[in-house]
C-alpha cells in the first residue's frame, strides 16, 4: 500500500514534465492535440496526488508505524481527527499537502478553461504551473519523502505522538488554510508570466485569475487569524501575535497581495500600473516561497518551524530563479507594459490606491527587514542580533494608522479628479462624527494617543462605509422605485466586488479595534492561592475552590476550579488546566480558561501547582479582543461574497 503512494508521487513528477513539454510543443507548433493532451495530463497529476495523500492518511488511521513520518507524528491513542492532521504536522507531510493543493488548483484551472481555444497564454500558464509542481514533487519524491520506511525488524510498537501544542482544533484548520493560501498565488503568477511571454497584456489574464487571487487572499487571511487564535488559546502567554519569524513570513505576502488586489483595479479601469501589478504578483508568489524557506530551513528560531533541515537552499534557489526570470520578462516586454493613461490629479481615487500600495509595501518591507535582521547582522558583524516586538510596533503602528485613514478617505474621493465641492460634501458627516468620538474618548479619561487615534479613525471609516451603502440604496430607490430592503438586496447582488470589499474593510476595522483595545488597556495579575482564597483583577475576583486530577486518552491533567465574581456577583466557573502528555511528559502544557464577552476577555492560566494543593494563577484582562476574531469572520465572509458569480444583465447573457 505504501509503495502505491510512493510510486504515485514519483509518477506525478514525470507526468508533470510531460505536461510542460506537451503544452509548449502544442502552442509552438499550433497543435491543439498536444494542448488537450497536456490538459489531460494535469488531471492525471491531480489523480496521482490524491492517491498519494489517501495512502498517507490511511497509514495514519491504521497506525502504520513502519512509515517513519507516521511514527514521528502519531501514536495509537491519538484521537482520529488529530491523526488526520498529522498529514501536515511535519515537513514531509506538509510538502505533500502543498503538492496536493497545487494539483487541485491546476485541475480546476484546466477544467475552467477546457473550452478556450483562442488564448495562446493558457498553455504557457499550464507549463509554468507544472514547473512549480515539478519542483515540489521532486523534493517530496527524492529529497524528503513522506513514505520512507523503517526496516521490517526496526518498526516501533508505537509512535512518538503529535506535539501537544498541535493537539487543538485550531491546528486542524490553520495550516491547511495557510498552505493553500500560499498555493493559490501560483495561479495568478503563472498567468502573469504567460501574458508576458505571449504579449497578451490586456486585463484578460487579470480577469481570469481574479477569483483565484481573492480566494488565496481569503485563505491566507483565515490562516493568519486562526494562527493568532491558536497562539492566544494554546501557548498561554496571553497574546496572539508576537512578530515571530514564521508569523511574519505569512503576513508579508498577505500585505503584498492586499496591495495587488487594490492596484489591479486601477489597471482594469484606467489601464495604468501594468508593471507595478506584475511586480506585486511576482513579489507575492516569491514571498510564499520565502515563507516556506523560513519554516523549513531552521535559519531563524520559531515555535512554528519544522527545525533545522537541508531544504532551505532548494527553496532559496527556486525563489531567486523565479525572480530573475520574471525580471527578465518585464524588461523584455517593457514597451508593451506602458500605461494607457496618466494620473490626472492627486485628489483622485487612483492616488489613494497608490498611497494604499505604498503603505502596504512599507509595512511588508519593515516586517521583512525586522525578520531578517538577525541573519543580516550575523553576516555583517558575526553576531546574531534579534529584534523583538518593540521594533515592529514602533515602526508598523504609525503605518497601520495611515492605512486606516486611507480606508476611510478612498470611498469619499472619485476617480480621475475630485472637486472641492464633492470633497466638502463627503467629508462633513464622517469628519464631524470622528471629532465627536475624539471628544468623547478624551472626556472619558483616555490618554493613550495611538488608542484615541485608532478609535477615532475607526469611527471615520465606519461612517464612510455606511455612507456608501446609503448612497447606493438611495440611488436604487430612485431609479427602480424599490423599497429599502429590496434596494439593498439588489445593490448587494449586482455589485458584489464593490460591496464585498466594503464588508472586508468593515472586518479590518473590527480587527483594528480589537488590536487597539487589547494592546493598550490590558492588565495582568499573578498570585499564589490556597483553597478558598481569592485574587482581584480590576472588577473581577477569582476564588480558588479546588484542584482535581484526571486521566484522558493520551494525557494526565490537573484542573483548578475557580469561581468568577464580578462586582461581587457570581459570573460562573472557569477551569484552567495543566496537562502532561504521555509522549511529552517532560513538556507540560497549559490549557487556558476564558470568560469571553464583546467588552473583554478574562484570560486565566494555571501557572504552577504547589504542595497542599496551592496553585499559582495568572490572570489577564484583554479588552475588546473578541472584535479581532469577529472582524476576521466578517472579512472572511466578505471575501466569500466577492467570490460569488457576477451578476449579468439579461441582454449581456444573451449576447
Amino acid at each position: 500500500m505504501i509503495d502505491i503512494g510512493r510510486f504515485a508521487l514519483a509518477i506525478s513528477f514525470f507526468v508533470s514534465l510531460y505536461v510542460v513539454f506537451a503544452s509548449l510543443f502544442g502552442v509552438l507548433k499550433n497543435d491543439l492535440r498536444f494542448v488537450t493532451s497536456a490538459r489531460r495530463g494535469i488531471y492525471a497529476v491531480f489523480f496521482l496526488s490524491c492517491i498519494s495523500v489517501a495512502v498517507l492518511i490511511n497509514a495514519f488511521l491504521t497506525d502504520n508505524f513502519q512509515v517513519r513520518y507516521v511514527s514521528h507524528y502519531s501514536e495509537i491513542t491519538l484521537p482520529t481527527h488529530y491523526k488526520i492532521t498529522g498529514l501536515w504536522a511535519g515537513q514531509e507531510g506538509s510538502l505533500l499537502f502543498w503538492i496536493w493543493g497545487l494539483a487541485i488548483a491546476m485541475a480546476m484551472v484546466a477544467f475552467q478553461n477546457r473550452k478556450e481555444r483562442d488564448h495562446r497564454f493558457l498553455p504557457y500558464a499550464y507549463a509554468i504551473l507544472m514547473v512549480i509542481y515539478a519542483f515540489f514533487a521532486i523534493l517530496a519524491s527524492f529529497i524528503t519523502n513522506p513514505f520512507e520506511l523503517f526496516p521490517a525488524n526496526q518498526v516501533p510498537p508505537d509512535g512518538n505522538g503529535l506535539n501537544p501544542m498541535l493537539q487543538t482544533y485550531g491546528m486542524v484548520f490553520h495550516p491547511p488554510a495557510l498552505l493553500w493560501g500560499y498555493v493559490g498565488f501560483s495561479i495568478p503568477f503563472a498567468f502573469a508570466m504567460a501574458a508576458l511571454i505571449t504579449k497578451e497584456l490586456d486585463p484578460l489574464w487579470i480577469k481570469k485569475t481574479r477569483r483565484w487571487t481573492v480566494l488565496s487572499w481569503v485563505l491566507l487571511s483565515v490562516g493568519n487569524i486562526l494562527g493568532s487564535e491558536w497562539a492566544y488559546a494554546e501557548l498561554g502567554w496571553g497574546g496572539y501575535w508576537a512578530w515571530d519569524p514564521v508569523e511574519n513570513a505569512s503576513f508579508i505576502p498577505w500585505l503584498t497581495a492586499s496591495a495587488y488586489l487594490h492596484s489591479v483595479m486601477i489597471q482594469e479601469r484606467r489601464g495604468m500600473l501594468k508593471v507595478w501589478n506584475i511586480f506585486l504578483i511576482v513579489a507575492t508568489f516569491a514571498l510564499t516561497i520565502f515563507g516556506t524557506f523560513l519554516v523549513r530551513s531552521g535559519v531563524l528560531q520559531s515555535v512554528h518551524d519544522f527545525g533545522v533541515s537541508e531544504m532551505g537552499p532548494y527553496f532559496l534557489t527556486f525563489m531567486f530563479v523565479t525572480i530573475a526570470a520574471a525580471t527578465y520578462m518585464v524588461y523584455y516586454r517593457w514597451n508593451e507594459l506602458k500605461s494607457d493613461n496618466q494620473l490626472e490629479s492627486f485628489l483622485s481615487r487612483e492616488s489613494t490606491f497608490l498611497l494604499n500600495n505604498v503603505i502596504l509595501l512599507a509595512l511588508a518591507f519593515a516586517t521583512l527587514w525586522g525578520t531578517m535582521f538577525p541573519l543580516i547582522s550575523e553576516m555583517v558583524t558575526g553576531e546574531k542580533i534579534t529584534v523583538g516586538p518593540p521594533f515592529f510596533n514602533q515602526v508598523n503602528i504609525p503605518l497601520f494608522l495611515v492605512l486606516l485613514i486611507i480606508l476611510g478617505i478612498c470611498p469619499l474621493i472619485g476617480w480621475r479628479k475630485a472637486t472641492a465641492e464633492n470633497l466638502r460634501k463627503n467629508f462633513i458627516l464622517p469628519g464631524v462624527l470622528a471629532i465627536a468620538a475624539a471628544i468623547a474618548l478624551i472626556s472619558s479619561g483616555m490618554r493613550d494617543v495611538y488608542a484615541i487615534l485608532f478609535f477615532v479613525f475607526s469611527v471615520f471609516v465606519t461612517v464612510t462605509i455606511y455612507m456608501e451603502f446609503h448612497r447606493g440604496v438611495r440611488a436604487r430607490k430612485k431609479l427602480a422605485g424599490e423599497g429599502v430592503l429590496k434596494a439593498l438586496g439588489s445593490l448587494l447582488w449586482k455589485n458584489k466586488r464593490r460591496y464585498g470589499g466594503y464588508l472586508i474593510h468593515s472586518g479590518i476595522i473590527m480587527i483594528f479595534v480589537g488590536i487597539t483595545g487589547s494592546s493598550a488597556f490590558n492588565v495582568e495579575e499573578t498570585q499564589t492561592l490556597g483553597v478558598g482564597e481569592g485574587m482581584k483583577i480590576r472588577d473581577y475576583t477569582l476564588r480558588y475552590e479546588k484542584i482535581y486530577f484526571h486521566r484522558e486518552s493520551n494525557y494526565d491533567a490537573a484542573t483548578a476550579v475557580l469561581t468568577v465574581l464580578k462586582d461581587g456577583k457570581k459570573q460562573g466557573i472557569i477551569e484552567p488546566e495543566k496537562r502532561r502528555y504521555d509522549k511529552y511528559a517532560e513538556e507540560p502544557t497549559s490549557e487556558v480558561a476564558l470568560e469571553r464577552s464583546l467588552k473583554e476577555d478574562l484570560f486565566v492560566i494555571l501557572a504552577s501547582i504547589h504542595e497542599d494543593d496551592r496553585v499559582t494563577i495568572r490572570a489577564k484582562i484583554n479588552p475588546l479582543i473578541n472584535w479581532y476574531w469577529i472582524g476576521g469572520i466578517v472579512a472572511f465572509f466578505g471575501g466569500l461574497y466577492v467570490l460569488l458569480p457576477e451578476y449579468k444583465r439579461k441582454e449581456e447573457a444573451e449576447a
